[in-house]
């Protein structure tokens, strides 16, 4: 569902990497791109409403002010949208996904 709402906004270089068995603190773990802080900002609202419409009780958001990288935690997900060079900066693609292998959808 939160794929699909980021793939819906034209989120870029969407990717999820499952945690099971790599951290207590979530069971996936999705990373997306925004285009611009603005669109990050947006792809961030649409994200958090989908999730409370679907029952998540406790959805988090922390970044919005700034909007280089938004963090929403909704207790078993955690999803990261990211300006590009903040992404590239980062990569938690790397920390996270090793040699598991993901799920990854470019939007066009």
């Amino acid at each position: 569902m939160v794929v699909q709402q980021l793939d819906d906004d034209k989120a870029e270089n969407i990717l999820n990497i499952p945690l099971a068995g790599k951290s207590p603190m979530a069971d996936a773990m999705i990373v997306a791109s925004g285009r611009s802080a603005r669109h990050v900002s947006a792809l961030a609202d649409h994200v958090s409403q989908k999730l409370k419409e679907a029952g998540a009780s406790k959805v988090r958001v922390e970044g919005l002010p700034n909007a280089d990288w938004v963090l929403i935690d909704a207790g078993d997900l955690i999803v990261h949208i990211f300006r590009p060079e903040v992404r590239e900066f980062y990569n938690l693609e790397r920390i996270w996904a090793g040699d598991t292998p993901t799920t990854a959808r470019a939007a066009t």
